[in-house]
């Protein structure tokens, strides 16, 4: 028989699948209880309602992605592209919650935009931190630029334009 913890963490779960799907204002609990074969009164037993229930996907998204460049350890001359190739790894193994971490700042709910602003914060002072650590110079600039091309891989991956990333000419918008 499943625990409590066990439950909470099967609908968290199955949340990250049902608003990758169906995108936040689509999705409604009463799907995420569905795909967790909970009832829905259930998911508001852990989760006061979607808002709270969509941070803390955010949340075990994000802490992937943080996690990821935290252990990445390179020099200076290889970091950057170590930490790309990381992330690149993240997209083809938990696309889903990536996209979602980097369009969560679309989402125009106030407590959800300024939580994914935190995130962001938490993130761009992290990677400051790794550059200016392995001696990359303007590290801030460095960080900000990283994040961005992470923000228009997630666009081309979005809209499948990998010209976008890559510059191919055999495709044409």
């Amino acid at each position: 028989m499943a625990t409590k913890e066990d439950k909470k963490e099967l609908i968290i779960e199955n949340a990250v699948s049902v608003f990758a799907e169906r995108g936040y204002y689509k999705a409604t609990t009463a799907m995420v209880a569905k795909a967790a074969g909970v009832t829905q009164p259930y998911v508001f037993h852990f989760f006061e309602n979607k808002e709270e229930l969509f941070k803390v996907v955010i949340d075990r998204a994000f802490g992937r992605i943080y996690d990821t460049f935290v252990k990445i350890e390179a020099p200076a001359d290889e970091l950057i592209e170590t930490m790309g190739r990381g992330f690149d790894e993240l997209i083809q193994t938990h696309r889903s919650e990536v996209l979602m971490v980097m369009q969560a700042h679309t989402i125009s709910e106030p407590g959800i935009r300024d939580h994914s602003r935190k995130l962001y914060c938490k993130m761009y002072e992290s990677l400051t931190t790794k550059m200016e650590r392995v001696g990359i110079p303007n590290a801030k600039a460095a960080a900000a630029r990283f994040i961005g091309t992470g923000l228009l891989i997630t666009l081309a991956e979005v809209l499948d334009l990998p010209e976008l990333i890559y510059g191919d000419e055999g495709r044409n918008c």
